[in-house]
């Protein structure tokens, strides 16, 4: 079966490039793997878990939420104290540290299989898009899941940001 997975995250997208580029990525399902499904910013409303849904529903994108995809609030600690020893803030982190890969390896992925990711997802699903907040997808766990689904079987993986 042929599958694709593109990463995508909200910052720096307007919300007119935010869903054109999932529609140019041919998106048939969006996977949610925040922990929590709001954005902060008035500007990124369009995000905000129920809007997001009712207009995802209304292009035919099927929406996923996959809470055990997410990191943790102790593994999100662990990025939030190596962000302040190097002085980044989040909107401006564009590489996650190594304790965070680690981290959230070890507490999240290992306790999963691929098998049970694409069981959650319906079955003739093709384009898969993953989907958390920050800009760059290195600086996102979401690349993190994309790694692991392709290092599990043979996927092809597309980081795309909205308006480039």
């Amino acid at each position: 079966m042929n599958r694709k997975i593109v990463t995508v995250g909200v910052y720096g997208a307007s919300e007119e490039a935010f869903f054109r580029a999932l529609q140019e990525a041919g998106v048939d399902t969006f996977v949610d793997i925040r922990r929590r499904r709001g954005v902060r910013g008035s500007e990124y409303a369009y995000a905000n878990s129920q809007r997001l849904q009712a207009r995802l529903a209304e292009m035919g994108i099927r929406y996923v939420h996959l809470l055990e995809l997410a990191p943790t609030e102790a593994v999100r600690q662990v990025q939030y104290a190596a962000d302040a020893q190097t002085k980044t803030a989040k909107r401006a982190r564009n590489a996650l540290s190594a304790q965070f890969v680690s981290a959230f390896r070890d507490e999240i992925l290992a306790r999963q299989t691929p098998a049970v990711f694409w069981d959650a997802l319906p079955a003739d699903a093709r384009v898969v898009a993953l989907f958390c907040v920050e800009r760059e997808a290195a600086a996102c766990h979401r690349s993190l899941v994309a790694d692991w689904l392709a290092e599990q079987e043979e996927i092809v993986v597309e980081h795309i940001v909205p308006g480039e």
